[in-house]
């Protein structure tokens, strides 16, 4: 699975570590190339010097690799998400910072790419419904700050909430469900309280 993480802040690096020491392969966006720079020296402690590598991906980029997965970072959300199965958005929890950022990941990544974005308290339902991929939109429930106190590499992490609209489908349910497990969390499930019944 192809992880897609926008936001190289401190929740970002960690969902980026967790992720490539579960198997995933990821690319980190952010559009502070001093995020970006702490990202890499973050990773590089993490993984140790002899993890960093280069490879052609249209541009030449950082890549870090560990046990056939990697964290690579780009500049452009576009090259985050061009094969992504999942989108995560690490950008504030602000009504017009989401937005922006589900109308960006709607329009650049692939149809089959889930969207999945953490916040306490903004309605998912309504963030799908600007999007032509309501069926593709979870919501993580907690505050970017709290998640990113978490010791996510380590895969000690007990229940993670997780938002859904009354479209969302069953095979995004799953996709992110096999993402949070291999994570090591247990994902659980609720609809949006603000989501009204589909007509």
């Amino acid at each position: 699975m192809k992880v897609a993480i926008i936001g190289a802040g401190p929740l970002g690096r960690w969902l980026a570590l967790a992720a490539a020491r579960a198997g995933f392969t990821v690319f980190l966006e952010d559009v502070m190339p001093a995020n970006l720079h702490h990202a890499k020296e973050f990773l590089r402690a993490q993984f140790g010097p002899e993890a960093l590598g280069e490879r052609l991906l249209g541009l030449k980029n950082e890549t870090f690799r560990t046990q056939g997965s990697g964290v690579q970072f780009v500049s452009t959300i576009e090259d985050a998400v061009r094969e992504a199965d999942l989108a995560i958005d690490c950008v504030p929890d602000e009504l017009e910072s989401k937005l922006e950022v589900f109308c960006l990941l709607d329009r650049m990544a692939p149809p089959r790419a889930v969207l999945l974005t953490p916040t306490t308290r903004l309605s998912i339902a309504d963030l799908a419904s600007c999007t032509y991929r309501a069926d593709k939109c979870i919501a993580i429930v907690a505050d970017a700050r709290d998640l990113a106190g978490q010791n996510w590499a380590d895969g000690k992490g007990g229940e993670v909430l997780l938002r859904t609209t009354p479209a969302t489908a069953p095979q995004a349910i799953e996709l992110v469900s096999e993402f949070w497990k291999l994570l090591g969390f247990t994902p659980r499930f609720e609809p949006d309280p603000a989501g009204s019944e589909p007509a």
